[in-house]
């Protein structure tokens, strides 16, 4: 008995933290004015015919708050950096120097910065329902087992402290990453 309510609990509590980093990760592809290496993450390279991430044939670094410098391993990659960029439509425009490719970052504007709050928010929404759909699993699995009604009670209970926990930080995530996005 003991082990099956360590299990649900130590479970559930699993769960939700994934749900946590998942966001966090979903977070970090939304830029937020300032150039950083993280927002080519998603880009793909033809490297010998296999789409490879950027980061595998490629330094990329930000000499300052408004440029992306990638330095390719082999300079033949260059053209293929430069279409790679284009596919992942993250509306930049990749210049060469012949020695690597430059990504000019525009400031945002407040519409899209409004946009991106929003997309923000979208994220969080789904981490919640994450979280809320572990609490429910936890609470079906609570009423299966053989215990005491005061026992499923005060579990149901521990889950839901759980869960509030889990929504908190998840506002509080999202909180710092809209004033990240706002701030001009």
């Amino acid at each position: 008995m003991e082990e099956e309510i360590a299990l649900i609990i130590d479970g559930t509590r699993e769960a939700m933290d994934n749900a946590i980093k998942h966001l966090e990760k979903q977070l970090v592809n939304i830029r937020a004015g300032k150039a950083s290496p993280s927002m080519v993450s998603s880009v793909k390279v033809d490297y010998y015919g296999t789409p490879t991430p950027l980061n595998q044939v490629a330094n990329v670094n930000t000499p300052d708050g408004m440029t992306i410098s990638i330095q390719p391993w082999e300079k033949s990659l260059i053209p293929d950096i430069e279409r790679g960029i284009q596919i992942a439509n993250l509306g930049f425009n990749p210049q060469n120097n012949g020695e690597s490719v430059i990504i000019n970052v525009p400031p945002l504007t407040e519409e899209r910065r409004k946009e991106l709050v929003k997309q923000a928010k979208a994220e969080a929404e789904e981490a919640k329902i994450g979280v809320r759909n572990d609490r429910k699993t936890a609470n079906q699995d609570i009423k299966e087992l053989e215990a005491s009604d005061d026992m499923k009670k005060n579990l149901e209970i521990d889950i839901q402290e759980m869960t509030d926990k889990h929504i908190a930080r998840i506002d509080a995530i999202l909180e710092a990453k809209e004033k990240e996005i706002m701030k001009v």
